[in-house]
């Protein structure tokens, strides 16, 4: 799909004789072969007789057809911006009347242009509402317009899937492709080329663009659409593991001089395909393994339960649709319904805590959308000035307010803006004309603090967030009460400010200390290696980043990235900020710039510099910048490096294919986790005097406290390494322990048959329930003793339980093994087992030895 759009710049009339233009003129197809429709109402919206009527110069009445809402309009949900469609249709037959074909999903009659105009807001009520800006949508087919001027009948015809379907018949030896569907396709084989071949060009684009198959958002979606490739890949093209990395090449081929991003990230797009389609087999495999076991359990029952396929799916990542078909090759239906349920469930789940935290906690609904800030235009509002953020410790005066919002449907109109507020109205938003508060945005949480107006009034700021072009500040009044008009000042809580800025400008420095260290001071065998940016969050408690790299930092690396930040805090950096033209910006040769983010010009630039920003655009290729971090950037930074106070990298984890996460903190968090580290390095060092149970005691203590520690990540593995020792002297103790106990054990029962009477040896030597002690002594007794069957019972007094062991030598059949110890157990309630020559139990509560020991004499 080609598209582009116009916000305000041009309209119905516009839009479409440009369309019109276009196909005719630029493409050349034949007008005969046109048909347009248009939205022709319903009894809730007009019919957009505009459109007709601007289509009726270029075409006939009878090829100018009106569609319903299903066809004909669009809306983004029950509420909310939508706008009536005009759509393209071209019969590839042509010389004949083909208006009833168009909308009849036929392949004759095909969709090419589609232009949505956006320009009502559905209200609350179902009525529509003008909206004071209007806009247009629009989207071509490219393939199908691809087929059209190639003179073939389907898309997948063309030059565009062609070579694809090749180099899948040459990687997998299937049947070349025919073109076949439905009935004529009954093994899927056809089927499985369109799949495989569309889905490698989806991924592939999309991954170039800086997107990743992962868990949750639009990489969910991205590794399903690769997960299904390969299933149809795997089960109808019966490919190989690995098949679906090496189509990225062919489509590089394509596709790369017109897009030249898919040449420049070949490798690192097939290394992540080639990484997930290998996760995918394993993850299959998996699956299968635990699909069967539920099977298993189910009994004589036929329905495959959602809770099943739901674990499945979320929590082993096992498709729904292969579960839908494993079950039907075992006479099983799949609750699908109630899969879905479980599914609109979690996604409600989602949504209604996104809204929870976007109504400060109020259960109403406070954003601002398209109706909103039409209303806030239409009312000539101009955009809030927030450029009072970027001043510290000082209250915004001569404030003004220019609105006052009480949630959306909360008034009569459905808007939710008012004239006044009180504490009687709840949660609430305000909108200045200017203010000193950071609204959440770029990975930084947003400002707290008050508003007081002139009237006496306080509002408490507990969340501040941007829409469109206005700050919406949402807290609750507190006293007094507020009005449209009244004068405002801004009172931002610096203090709690103070450890974002830190967090923010330190997550500056951490970007570029992964740059200089995986890439600048080391030579990657990572393909396509590259540190880019793929989010980050910083509040007032941590800082996270998140950056492509396909593999875990070694500890080395952690140690030398943490370093590198603590050095720039230790160096009392200036951090400088200006706002720059964007071009003269972006040659600055040490600049980090978020891949595929669209900058404003000017735009504000952040760098960690000695020298100013100035100095850097005026010689944007000095390569003395390279050892400074220069980003773009709109959030609240410090003055000098040294306000951080110190910085200790707590994780480093991976969130999805080729993307890792860090996270860390700084100031008082800071130097709360190296205080901690400290400390449990002392104690860890101080075991080392220990040794054998006591050592084993603190080895067990130890681990589980310093698993549990939020310290520097690399200080954590170095500490770990050192209680690995701990755990090999340990080892190595308890095995010199259990041989000089079992030495003892074995002296004392040989001495005690040495001395004995009768047929059988029965006697109590303590060494713990050991399994190995007991084997140990049952050989060695067995290699010195021939004519007496030997009864043993060791005790663990501190467990309370004792194991019982009965031997007899090779050849001597006098007694029965298993006999003697079922006999002198009976009532105990042991558990153990044997044979005739060897057999053995384990009982709980040392109070029944003696009777044991008693019961096994008279045996």
């Amino acid at each position: 799909m080609l598209g582009n759009w116009s916000f305000g710049d041009y309209f119905k009339k516009e839009a479409i004789e440009m369309a019109w233009e276009c196909l005719t003129e630029e493409f050349k197809l034949n007008p005969d072969r046109l048909y347009a429709t248009y939205f022709g109402g319903d009894d809730s919206t007009p019919c957009d007789d505009e459109a007709r009527e601007i289509w009726l110069q270029f075409l006939p009445p009878e090829r100018v057809l009106p569609f319903d809402a299903k066809d004909n309009f669009w809306e983004m949900g029950a509420t909310g911006p939508c706008g009536p469609c005009t759509e393209i249709h071209y019969d590839r037959i042509g010389n004949r009347d083909a208006s009833k074909l168009v909308n009849a999903d036929l392949p004759d009659v095909i969709e090419i242009w589609n232009n949505v105009f956006i320009q009502f807001n559905r209200e609350a009520d179902g009525s529509l509402r003008p909206l004071p800006a209007q806009h247009v949508d629009t989207g071509m087919g490219f393939e199908r317009l691809t087929s059209i001027l190639q003179g073939v009948d389907s898309n997948y015809d063309t030059d565009i899937f062609i070579p694809l379907f090749d180099a899948i018949q040459k990687i997998t030896g299937a049947r070349p492709y025919a073109g076949k569907i439905e009935s004529e396709d009954p093994e899927f084989i056809d089927m499985a080329y369109r799949v495989v071949a569309d889905h490698v060009r989806t991924l592939s684009f999309a991954i170039a663009d800086g997107a990743v198959p992962s868990n949750d958002g639009r990489g969910y979606v991205l590794r399903r659409v690769l997960r299904r490739a390969v299933r149809y890949g795997r089960q109808n093209l019966n490919a190989e593991l690995g098949f679906f990395a090496q189509l990225v090449h062919t489509l590089v081929e394509l596709m790369g001089d017109t897009f030249p991003e898919l040449r420049e990230k070949e490798e690192y797009v097939t290394s992540i395909i080639r990484e997930e389609e290998e996760s995918f087999s394993k993850t299959v495999d998996r699956g299968i393994v635990e699909f069967k076991k539920r099977c298993d359990a189910m009994g004589e029952d036929k329905m495959f339960s959602a809770d099943d396929a739901h674990f499945l799916y979320t929590s082993m990542g096992f498709p729904a649709d292969l579960t839908e078909l494993m079950c039907e090759e075992r006479g099983l239906t799949l609750d699908m319904e109630g899969f879905e349920a479980k599914m609109k469930e979690e996604q409600e789940q989602s949504q209604a805590a996104h809204l929870k935290k976007m109504s400060a906690g109020s259960g109403k609904d406070m954003r601002l959308v398209a109706e909103q800030t039409s209303h806030l235009v239409g009312k000539g509002i101009e955009a809030t000035n927030d450029d009072g953020k970027y001043v510290w410790n000082e209250d915004l005066e001569g404030c003004t307010v220019k609105a006052l919002f009480i949630g959306r449907n909360e008034t009569e109109d459905g808007i939710g803006f008012v004239e006044a507020i009180s504490k009687e109205n709840g949660a609430v938003g305000i909108v200045l004309d200017k203010t000193s508060f950071y609204g959440e945005s770029g990975g930084q949480i947003f400002d707290t603090g008050s508003i007081k107006t002139g009237s006496g009034a306080t509002i408490e700021i507990n969340n501040v967030q941007i829409y469109g072009s206005f700050v919406l500040h949402l807290g609750e009044v507190t006293s007094g009460t507020v009005s449209v008009g009244d004068s405002a000042s801004c009172s931002v809580d610096y203090v709690r400010r103070a450890p974002i800025a830190a967090n923010h400008t330190m997550t500056h420095v951490l970007n570029f200390a992964l740059r200089d260290v995986l890439i600048n001071k080391a030579s990657s065998d990572q393909p396509g290696a590259a540190v880019d940016q793929k989010g980050s969050l910083v509040d007032e408690n941590k800082l996270r980043f998140d950056f492509s790299w396909s593999g875990p930092l070694t500890p080395e690396q952690l140690g030398a990235v943490e370093q590198i930040v603590q050095e720039q805090i230790n160096s009392k950096i200036p951090v400088d900020n200006f706002v720059a033209p964007l071009e003269g910006a972006q040659k600055i040769s040490s600049l980090r710039a978020v891949f595929g983010e669209v900058y404003p010009d000017p735009v504000r630039v952040v760098a960690v510099s000695p020298s100013p920003i100035t100095s850097m655009l005026d010689n944007p290729q000095d390569p003395q910048w390279n050892s400074y971090s220069v980003e773009f950037c709109g959030g609240t930074h410090l003055k000098n490096t040294s306000e951080a106070e110190g910085f200790v990298l707590l994780s480093e984890e991976g969130i999805a294919k080729g993307v890792r996460r860090i996270t860390g903190v700084t100031m008082k968090d800071a130097a709360v986790a190296t205080a901690t580290a400290a400390e449990i390095e002392a104690r860890i060092s101080a075991a080392s005097k220990l040794e054998g149970l006591e050592l084993e005691a603190q080895l067990k203590l130890l681990t589980v406290e310093l698993d549990g520690l939020s310290i520097s990540a690399a200080k954590k593995i170095q500490l770990r390494d050192v209680l690995s020792t701990y755990g090999k002297q340990v080892v190595a103790w308890k095995k010199a322990h259990a041989a000089e106990q079992t030495a003892m054990v074995c002296e004392q029962v040989i001495a005690a048959a040495e001395t004995a009477n009768g047929n059988k040896v029965v006697l109590r030597c303590d060494f713990g329930v050991d399994g190995k002690v007991a084997k140990a002594v049952s050989t060695a007794y067995g290699k010195k003793v021939k004519d007496k069957a030997l009864f043993l019972v060791t005790a663990d007094e501190a467990a309370d339980r004792f194991m019982v062991i009965a031997f007899a030598p090779k050849g001597f059949t006098d007694i029965d093994c298993k006999a003697w110890v079922a006999a002198a157990t009976e009532g105990t309630g042991g558990k153990g087992g044997g044979k005739r020559d060897s057999a053995q139990s384990t009982v709980s509560g040392v109070g029944s030895i003696e009777s044991v020991l008693d019961k096994a004499r008279a045996f």
